[in-house]
């Protein structure tokens, strides 16, 4: 029991120094990027000296268009560029896929749609689809027939049963039997 609690009790000064260490290696790289945060700052953007006449300003502020501009369209063609790379390795993987012959099925998920949303997403939300499977059948009026009430009024089978029921029937079967 001794070599246990002293195990356990290793295990946790181990895991207490490894949490220590790994906080202050945390640190260290927050530290380290705020550094190179304050360098490329400083080597891509000087400090602003704002001039004191109109056409100055005027001047700086054409400046700084044109710097944003050509900013923003590194930005897009950055993002083209990652568009189409993305594309290109999805093709790629989907013709490796092809060469292997494995074709791996997605994951379906389960999905509890009405009959009416599922044809609404089928169709677009432009068409508008009632699934009342009632709404188009005909009313029938159900018409008393004679042969009907013939068969109503010949008499129920219940009826025969509940007279032969109980002391009185078994004694008027038992009478008619004789």
């Amino acid at each position: 029991q001794k070599k246990r609690r002293a195990a356990t009790a290793r295990r946790q000064h181990l895991k207490s120094a490894m949490l220590q260490l790994a906080v202050t290696e945390i640190e260290k790289e927050a530290a380290a990027k705020e550094v190179e945060k304050q360098n490329y700052l400083a080597e891509h953007c000087p400090p602003l000296s704002l001039p004191g006449s109109m056409q100055e300003l005027q001047e700086l502020c054409k400046k700084l268009h044109a710097k944003i501009e050509s900013v923003d369209e590194e930005r897009y063609d950055t993002e083209v560029k990652l568009q189409k790379t993305t594309k290109e390795l999805e093709d790629l993987s989907q013709k490796l896929f092809d060469l292997r012959g494995k074709f791996k099925r997605p994951p379906l998920r389960r999905v509890r749609m009405s009959a009416d949303a599922m044809l609404r997403a089928l169709l677009g939300s432009k068409h508008k689809v009632c699934m009342d499977l009632r709404a188009n059948l005909k009313q029938v009026k159900k018409e008393d027939t004679e042969k009907e009430k013939d068969l109503r009024d010949v008499g129920d089978w219940r009826k025969n049963i509940e007279e032969k029921s109980g002391m009185e029937g078994r004694k008027k079967m038992f009478e008619a039997g004789e």
